[in-house]
């Protein structure tokens, strides 16, 4: 019986191993001698088996994780933090003279929140009754007539809008529900 010598390690092994015993490294095909016992063709034939099996299964576990990665939609809580993400990335920016938008939030309970500061005001001198009335209504129309928010009314999101005055203290929340904007 001839030897094939290990490329990685060198210790000789016999021509019938597929793997060096030593360090696992995989052997160039031994030259088949005419001594050499019936059983080599036999493994032979096997071990050409083996592969094409672990192939299929392979290839069938492959497929099954790709349709499932591509047929389940990622859930909608994950695309909301992605979008909370990528507005944040431009935060705090001013949406006009008197308002920042500081940052976005993707909160349980499908809520969306907008936390904005109102620059100008100083909880003290104004009727947060009052600015209720003034912002509510613009809040409303924003989310039911911006297409951008399309894809958080159909999957029923309450949008929560949070202001707080120059010096961070909190004025009002004013929620939008889906019965709100349907």
């Amino acid at each position: 019986m001839t030897e094939i010598k290990c490329e990685k390690c060198n210790k000789l092994n016999s021509n019938l191993s597929k793997y060096c015993p030593q360090c696992g490294f995989e052997l160039p095909e031994g030259i088949v001698t005419k001594n050499a016992p019936v059983e080599k063709s036999e493994k032979k034939g096997k071990n050409k088996i083996s592969p094409i099996i672990v192939a299929i299964i392979a290839f069938v576990i492959s497929y099954f994780a790709i349709q499932k990665l591509f047929n389940n939609p990622k859930s909608f809580d994950k695309a909301m933090m992605e979008a909370a993400s990528e507005i944040n990335k431009s935060c705090p920016i001013m949406i006009d003279n008197d308002t920042r938008l500081d940052n976005t939030v993707a909160m349980p309970n499908n809520i969306f929140q907008y936390n904005y500061t109102l620059v100008n005001i100083e909880k003290s001198e104004i009727n947060i009754e009052e600015l209720r009335r003034f912002i509510e209504p613009n809040v409303v129309n924003n989310v039911k007539t911006n297409p951008e928010m399309k894809g958080y009314k159909e999957n029923k999101v309450t949008m929560a809008y949070f202001y707080k005055d120059k010096n961070g203290e909190f004025l009002l929340k004013i929620d939008v529900t889906p019965e709100q904007y349907k």
